[in-house]
């Protein structure tokens, strides 16, 4: 099979690995990962069959929300390295034919970047009007209150009052995220020009575009709807998502990234439907290549707040729906889709998808997850880690372990607003266990060394590495053929050579309704393939599909070695991949 169809765009039949820099490999032994350290692990990248490197942000940054809050685009944030090393990265990716894309963080600043503190230096500055600011609105009984009830991302007012100069600033994130205000012509080409075309002229590739729907506001920024009427905020999505000039600003960037041939893949929260979706990806509409798609991803979360949710509040039919979305903006478009369970924003796929209860049930829904995400259609992603299988934090670490400021404003928040109620604090932690963006954190597991072989610092690295690490690292697993780690170079190998079904083929669900397996066609011109899986903890039947009754099916693989025969029970976690025989004459 052709590995890319002719005349396709490189970034269609890519796989891409990406790297979390705090967390891949610490080379210096101060317990934080850096670049160096991401460098010598290039070969083992490499090794595994992908095309791209994607990196989580390495700028500059105060770290209040690990570097999703820029101070300084142009540099490197010092305990990752230096500019000089980010040249030597990148360069050392192009000799390995890989590719690199880095994040593009341009929502929101830190509030430590020198355009905010010229903006809040005074209602004067030239660059007032660079961020968003707004004055007070009062109560009757003249207390001051924010523009408006928009909750923050992270909870509370999405507003802060600025005592010197005396109005609100917008922050869509955290306090330190100022929003920058893309309606002034003079923000948008500083952007472009700092953000993006310092680094691209540097060789990187492109860029993954965090929140890429959020620039354009409602200009009047009016009131959320009420959903909770027990609280001050209210969730306004709706309102600074999909804004009335965010295409027109979409296709403005572009021009800039066409220049250096640059690929983008969009962060796109709150746009459910085929249409919006294809406003942004339409090859003819010029903006993005391609999004992420929250359908998956989001599944169980709670609607108020994330966490205000149980552990795996979704059923497979749910599943099957969010996946069928994300794949039907391939049927009879010039769109381009994603493929991607697990990222740095959420619990691991293992611990959300399939099972840690045993050794045997992890690896085998961590293979059969693999066979899954390397049969759908588009562009794939690999979170680090996920290849071999790492799974979320043991539930019995307490809430002292978890770093991230989405997790800790939650659990403090409840434990304010319930007066440490011991029920509600065990349900909150419960859901910080399963969903918590810290799990995908943790350090990556190299060996069973200490720290997992992360760092061999002699101190606790800056986030705890996983108790299992020493029965699930790379090491272990590279010299094991029967491993998660072999398991998914075998995917990786299988997808690219049937490029033209599992890359670019059309996706029809099957079965819908069936809450324990998951099967589906995947078709290309007169032919097609069959994956069943079994996304349970038992055996099940295997039902040969309806649809396919005349016609033989070829065993292509299993993910737990050959079956009695190709119709036996599915086994728990088991997935398969079948060959169709071509239609009678």
């Amino acid at each position: 099979m052709s590995p890319t169809s002719v005349g396709e765009k490189w970034w269609k039949n890519a796989i891409i690995y990406q790297v979390y820099p705090a967390s891949f490999k610490d080379s210096n032994n101060d317990g934080i990962g850096d670049i160096p350290g991401i460098i010598s692990q290039l070969d083992y990248i490499a090794s595994l069959g992908v095309d791209v490197v994607w990196l989580c942000p390495m700028y500059d940054s105060p770290q209040h929300d690990m570097g999703y809050d820029v101070s300084d685009y142009e540099k490197v944030y010092p305990p990752y390295g230096t500019v000089e090393d980010m040249e030597t990265l990148i360069d050392a990716c192009h000799r390995r034919g890989l590719r690199i894309i880095l994040d593009l963080v341009v929502n929101h600043t830190s509030d430590e970047h020198e355009w905010f503190k010229e903006s809040r230096s005074s209602k004067d500055s030239p660059k007032r009007d660079w961020y968003i600011w707004r004055p007070a609105k009062y109560d009757a009984n003249g207390n001051r209150r924010p523009p408006n009830n928009w909750r923050s991302l992270f909870g509370g007012s999405a507003w802060e009052w600025d005592e010197t100069t005396q109005e609100y600033y917008l922050h869509v994130f955290c306090v330190q995220q100022p929003d920058l205000n893309w309606e002034i012509p003079q923000v948008r080409q500083a952007v472009y020009a700092s953000a993006m075309e310092f680094w691209l002229k540097k060789g990187v590739d492109g860029f993954r575009v965090d929140t890429v729907n959020m620039y354009s506001k409602d200009p009047s920024y009016p009131d959320a709807p009420i959903v909770n009427p027990n609280s001050d905020t209210q969730i306004a999505l709706s309102l600074f998502c999909n804004g009335p000039r965010i295409h027109e600003y979409l296709s403005e960037m572009n021009e800039v990234l066409t220049k250096y041939d640059a690929m983008t893949v969009g962060e796109l929260p709150n746009t459910h439907t085929l249409e919006g979706v294809l406003r942004y990806v339409s090859a003819a509409e010029k903006q993005l290549n391609m999004v992420f798609s929250f359908d998956v991803i989001e599944l169980g979360l709670g609607k108020d707040y994330k966490f205000l949710t149980t552990p795996r509040g979704w059923t497979l039919p749910d599943f099957k729906i969010a996946i069928k979305r994300t794949q039907d903006i391939l049927k009879g478009t010039d769109g381009w889709t994603t493929v991607f369970i697990e990222n740095h924003d959420h619990g691991r796929s293992v611990s959300r998808f399939g099972s840690e209860r045993t050794p045997e049930l992890r690896d085998a829904s961590a293979k059969m997850l693999a066979m899954f995400q390397c049969t759908l259609s588009g562009t794939q992603f690999v979170y680090q880690g996920q290849e071999i299988g790492m799974v979320n934090a043991p539930e019995e670490w307490p809430i002292d372990e978890y770093k991230d400021i989405d997790s800790t404003s939650y659990y403090r928040m409840v434990r304010e607003t319930t007066n440490n109620d011991p029920v509600q604090m065990n349900a909150a932690m419960k859901a910080l266990q399963h969903l918590a963006r810290d799990h995908a954190r943790l350090p990556m597991q190299w060996s069973a060394e200490a720290n997992a072989g992360f760092s061999h610092s002699s101190s606790k690295p800056w986030m705890r590495p996983h108790d299992n690490h020493k029965e699930v690292n790379v090491q272990i697993q590279q010299g094991d053929q029967s491993s998660v780690l072999s398991f998914w170079k075998q995917m990786i190998r299988l997808r690219k050579e049937y490029a033209d079904f599992f890359v670019f083929g059309i996706f029809e669900l099957l079965d819908e309704q069936n809450e324990k397996i998951f099967s589906y066609l995947k078709t290309s011109a007169e032919q097609c393939m069959v994956v069943v899986l079994n996304f349970s903890e038992e055996p099940q039947p295997f039902q040969k599909p309806s649809e396919l009754q005349n016609r033989s099916l070829k065993l292509l693989l299993s993910n737990i070695g050959k079956p009695v025969s190709e119709e036996s029970e599915l086994q728990p976690y088991e997935g398969r991949i079948f060959a169709v025989d071509a239609i009678p004459n």
